[in-house]
């Protein structure tokens, strides 16, 4: 039964890599074929293996998130930064910067879509090529998904795992946890940007400010905040009380959108249905799929490998975790990879007897800054891409890796650094 279910799921993941817009259909094909089989009962998947909480958490602040775009706020902030800023470089590093601080409580392709515009308004101003603009608006939005237990799918994947709370991922026994770290990469990628954008230049630019609908939004996004913090203090990890909190606050969200906006019942189904679903439908088949790759004890055996292969170097096997998370993070979702992963990671700390933050930290940063390598390595990128494509500005894939190459090496290094002077 190993072979099979381990044929299954390579079998998966090719599928994935070369199909990766039916990637939802991948995943749950293969985790009905594991049920059929009898790896995993029905029952034991859908009760037992796919995480619930996960999902509300996800598809509730998805639909915040869209609120909060709808209020105009975010756009209104990015008016205020330009507006307060004393060059247009600064300007420019700023924006990235609130993008970055946004996508940590807001799903990542909708803070690019919601900053594209102002990205491309402002680069038509100064008669500038918005393609460094552009991408910089996505792989800073990749880099704060991390930091957050809202802010992308592997963080929330994290949170369940390591029984972490929203408050967690600030800070952990008494130590700086991963927030800060992803900070810490943050701050090099501002100064990799200033470096580009400091000769911009140094006036002031006059725009037309946004008007902000509503801040009934922002007052959701901020008790979504609030609500997972008291969550994280009543219990651990992702609880149901968190996942709760967050649908409640997404459906008033959505009768607010209804009755107090008077949106038409057709303009609040189409807000609904264009959430990600897909994303989903894709975590529930990774649920199964990962749960029985577990309970036949491909991790244990996988894990046991990679021991063989680092020995009794510490230093080795975080170098190792991070280099090997980047690089299939650059080309394959990092979701199914994290998933898998993460007992590995922490299997191998425990060998060595070290704190399993450590790894897992690793892992966490590799995977999900290894995202911005390429120009497919995110959601956010591929969006960009296509939006920059639209604009008259195609990319070719050697283009987006002369910007994310060094952006990667630069912010993952600065977080590695971090993580490991502080958890070693």
């Amino acid at each position: 039964m190993q072979w099979i279910v381990l044929a299954l799921t390579v079998l998966m993941y090719v599928l994935i890599i070369l199909l990766p817009n039916i990637k939802s259909y991948i995943t749950l094909g293969t985790a009905i074929i594991m049920m059929i089989l009898g790896v995993v009962g029905f029952q034991e998947a859908i009760f037992t293996m796919v995480n619930w909480n996960i999902l509300m958490i996800f598809v509730g602040s998805l639909v915040i998130a869209e609120l909060f775009i709808y209020s105009r706020m975010p756009a209104r902030i990015a008016d205020d930064i330009i507006d307060g800023s004393p060059s247009v470089g600064l300007a420019i590093v700023a924006i990235l910067m609130m993008t970055g601080f946004i996508s940590a409580f807001v799903e990542n392709v909708a803070t690019v879509l919601v900053m594209a515009p102002i990205a491309l308004a402002l680069s038509k101003k100064l008669k500038m090529n918005p393609t460094l603009f552009m991408v910089g608006l996505a792989v800073m939005a990749n880099l704060q998904g991390t930091a957050t237990l809202v802010g992308d799918p592997p963080s929330m994947i994290f949170a369940d795992f390591a029984k972490y709370g929203f408050n967690d991922f600030f800070i952990y026994q008494g130590k700086l946890s991963i927030f800060f770290a992803v900070q810490v990469g943050m701050l090099a990628g501002a100064l990799f940007f200033y470096a580009y954008f400091k000769k911009a230049g140094t006036g002031k630019v006059e725009i037309e400010r946004e008007e902000i609908r509503s801040y009934f939004p922002t007052i959701l996004l901020i008790l979504m905040i609030a609500g997972l913090a008291l969550a994280s203090w009543l219990h651990s990890g992702v609880s149901l009380t968190a996942g709760l909190i967050v649908v409640v606050l997404a459906l008033i969200g959505i009768i607010w959108y209804r009755l107090v906006r008077h949106e038409s019942r057709e303009v609040t189904l189409s807000m609904v249905k264009e959430l990600d679903w897909d994303t989903v439908l894709f975590l529930i088949g990774i649920f199964i799929v990962v749960g029985a790759v577990t309970k036949v004890g491909l991790l244990e055996a996988f894990a046991k490998v990679l021991e063989q292969f680092i020995g009794q170097s510490v230093l080795l096997g975080f170098i190792v975790i991070i280099a090997v998370s980047v690089l299939i993070s650059g080309f394959v979702d990092n979701v199914p990879y994290i998933v898998v992963m993460l007992p590995v990671a922490k299997s191998l700390a425990t060998a060595l007897s070290l704190k399993p933050e450590l790894y897992m930290f690793a892992l966490l940063i590799g995977s999900c800054l290894g995202g911005n390598l390429t120009p497919f390595g995110a959601s956010a990128n591929v969006v960009t891409v296509g939006i920059l494509k639209k604009e008259g500005y195609p990319m070719k894939f050697s283009d987006w890796l002369k910007i994310g190459l060094p952006f990667t090496l630069l912010t993952t290094g600065a977080a590695s650094l971090f993580i490991w002077f502080v958890w070693k």
